[in-house]
């Protein structure tokens, strides 16, 4: 396992998971790297027991999976993964956000505007990594929700969901995120001026922008 040096002033669970998340994202640990908590904890200077919480809430993150007679490892990383659940959404989002738009009244750009907010102000902080993706879907949810399809709705966010971890490694490691801030500011103002074919034009190209950068740097993380 690579080295990890010792936590001293934190509360150790989030502490376990902060330092291994940022280790899985960055790609310090590898992919298909097992995750073996008494070495971990040494290393860490903690016991087990916020070493097995950690590795759980991260399992729930999507950075870690747990197998019978292995133990935890990081997961895999997936190009061909990548290009399903990033051609599922800019199918599903697209067609979401144009029937929403003719919807959307100024309560939901107020929502959608404050959380908008939110996130800006979580992506100037790496710290605050755990809540870009919550924050990412909330205002996008804000912009769907009008369309009045709660089923399709359900489906978006398990997609978000399986896209997080990815989202995530490229916002840290490519320097995507002035262009996501752009894009999401410029999206929020064709959505108010009820332009939909622009609005949409410009999710389609969120999305695949986000999923090509991904993909390069997946491939990047696979060969080394």
């Amino acid at each position: 396992m690579s080295q990890i040096k010792p936590i001293i002033h934190k509360t150790r669970t989030q502490a376990v998971v902060e330092v291994l998340r940022e280790r899985i994202l960055s790609g310090y640990i590898k992919a298909g790297e097992p995750l073996r908590q008494s070495a971990i904890a040494e290393q860490l200077n903690v016991s087990r027991i916020p070493v097995r919480e950690a590795l759980v809430q991260l399992e729930a993150e999507g950075l870690v999976k747990f197998e019978a007679h292995k133990g935890a490892t990081a997961t895999e990383l997936s190009v061909e993964q990548v290009t399903e659940l990033f051609e599922l959404r800019v199918m599903i989002e697209t067609d979401l956000l144009a029937k929403a738009i003719p919807n959307l009244q100024e309560e939901d750009f107020d929502k959608a505007n404050k959380v908008l907010a939110q996130l800006e102000s979580a992506l100037k902080l790496q710290d605050s990594v755990a809540t870009w993706s919550e924050l990412n879907t909330q205002f996008h949810t804000c912009l769907y929700e009008a369309a009045n399809k709660p089923h399709t709705l359900e489906v978006v966010h398990g997609l978000n969901t399986n896209c997080d971890r990815y989202i995530r490694l490229q916002l840290l490691l490519t320097g995507g995120i002035p262009t996501a801030e752009k894009q999401h500011r410029e999206l929020f103002e064709l959505c108010k001026n009820k332009d939909i074919d622009k609005a949409t034009q410009l999710l389609r190209e969120h999305i695949l922008h986000a999923a090509k950068a991904i993909k390069k740097l997946v491939i990047q993380q696979i060969d080394e």
